[in-house]
């Protein structure tokens, strides 16, 4: 099947468009969804060590259903991102996202059983699948091409921003534990029964802005197309790149590939279709691969991986801040590269640095060389991902599908990486009981050298090309 033709003025006109104060206003926007996302996601791995003790969680099962139990939501949410994109636009998505942070935050704070907390934490997941979805996908749609890559890490900067202001606020909240504090004086603390009410209640706060925020945003230029809202649209993307030839061009470009997208079925057998359902699976894989890195245990986790290599307990908050600060300086890096670079030649530098750390953690847990080294270790696993999977897994995934089934195609494999999420955090502490430590940082390194060999067969690189020419592309292949 042969895609829409692109003319070279087209894309010579879209790749010479600047990135202007309004879309990179927009795009912040946009981004606060990644930062209230971060910081939910986040903000367990200091909680956890408190409010298992408040709520007399003892056994792997329920200790991984607590820490798990937000990503159902997360599934569900982003499951049902795509259908209410397309049907209701991107905007209305990011609105319901946002009043679903700053409600289900307060109630997981002031839960007052264990099954009051995990309904909420479920909502909060639901919000995380919302935005998770939408935000990128938006920010990918209203971008120019030279501009997309760093533009649509911007919502993984803030997605890290998020986390470190969660680990932050953990740290702070926290109050220090004597080395010798008995059962029920730790069960009495201020952290036990308050403080980790805070922790999650705090990210009302960015939510609400996000709220307001969101109002001030304009629909997705090419949902409005999708529509037949072509003034709209011409509206915003003049907006977007500065100039009404920028508009003109991109709004020929897209209703071109609408167009030929008319020969697609629209609906989930869509991304079956040739051409289609490779996409799907590279955005699948990709997906799966981003949790089963295994750096989410590290987030997750913290506590447990850091205690089993011999640091303590007001040691173990600190380290966590600076894995946050490890993650937001590479993420840095990562939007500096990504648009010079490209996608694919990272993904791989990724790929093997992860692996090739988490092997080596893997040999100084089983050789006693814990401390320091763990920690060395762990952060540079952190920051190849940071610079690597953790963006480019979201930008490939905004742009690698045809417009009519972005948004499906988008849920598809991002509700992959929620399931993939929640087996990874529930099946830790079971993976870390049969295997140890060092088995486990083995899996996953493991795992990662096998995903190198999936970027480097089936990634292609869309550095510079706008989405109409990367979708031609796809429906030729």
């Amino acid at each position: 099947m042969h895609g829409p033709t692109v003319s070279a003025s087209t894309s010579r006109t879209a790749h010479a468009a600047p990135a202007t104060a309004y879309v990179w206003g927009i795009a912040l926007v946009a981004a606060l969804g990644g930062l209230l996302f971060g910081y939910d996601w986040v903000v367990i791995g200091g909680a956890r060590q408190f409010f298992e003790i408040y709520f007399h969680l003892d056994t792997a099962a329920s200790v991984g259903w607590a820490n798990s139990c937000a990503l159902i939501g997360c599934f569900a949410g982003s499951l049902v991102a795509g259908a209410l994109g397309d049907r209701y636009g991107r905007k209305p998505v990011l609105l319901v996202s946002a009043v679903l942070f700053a409600a289900s935050s307060i109630l997981t704070g002031w839960a007052s059983s264990f099954s009051a907390f995990i309904v909420w934490r479920i909502a909060g997941g639901i919000a995380i699948g919302l935005s998770s979805n939408i935000s990128p996908l938006y920010i990918a749609e209203v971008s120019p091409a030279a501009h997309r890559g760093r533009l649509v890490s911007l919502n993984q900067f803030a997605v890290v921003i998020g986390i470190l202001l969660a680990q932050i606020v953990n740290w702070q909240i926290a109050a220090p534990i004597p080395a010798h504090i008995s059962p029920d004086a730790l069960l009495a603390s201020w952290n036990v029964q308050s403080g980790w009410r805070w922790m999650f209640t705090a990210v009302a706060f960015p939510a609400v802005i996000f709220l307001f925020a969101s109002f001030a945003i304009p629909e997705s230029p090419r949902w409005l197309l999708t529509r037949g809202r072509r003034e709209q649209a011409g509206k915003v993307l003049r907006r977007v790149g500065g100039s009404s030839e920028y508009a003109t061009a991109e709004v020929t470009s897209i209703v071109a590939a609408l167009r030929e997208e008319e020969k697609l079925a629209t609906n989930w057998r869509g991304l079956l279709q040739p051409g289609v359902r490779t996409v799907l699976l590279i955005g699948v894989v990709l997906a799966v691969l981003q949790q089963w890195s295994g750096i989410n245990v590290l987030f997750n986790y913290a506590e447990e991986v850091y205690r089993a290599a011999g640091l303590g307990t007001n040691q173990i908050l600190l380290d966590i801040v600076i894995t946050g600060t490890i993650n937001l300086l590479f993420t840095l890096v990562a939007m500096g590269l990504v648009d010079r670079l490209g996608r694919r030649s990272l993904m791989l530098f990724g790929c093997f640095g992860i692996g090739i750390s988490h092997l080596l953690a893997g040999f100084a847990y089983r050789t006693g060389l814990h401390g320091t080294p763990v920690l060395v270790l762990t952060l540079c696993a952190i920051a190849c991902y940071a610079m690597t999977l953790a963006p480019l897994t979201w930008v490939l995934i905004a742009e690698i599908f045809p417009n009519r089934l972005r948004s499906l195609g988008v849920s598809a494999a991002v509700s992959a990486l929620w399931i993939s999420a929640f087996a990874l955090t529930y099946s830790f502490p079971f993976i870390n009981r049969a295997l140890g430590s060092s088995g486990t940082f083995f899996t996953y390194g493991i795992i990662c050298l096998a995903g190198a060999i999936f970027v480097l067969a089936f990634v292609p690189e869309t550095k510079g090309r706008t989405l109409e020419e990367i979708e031609a592309r796809t429906l030729r292949a």
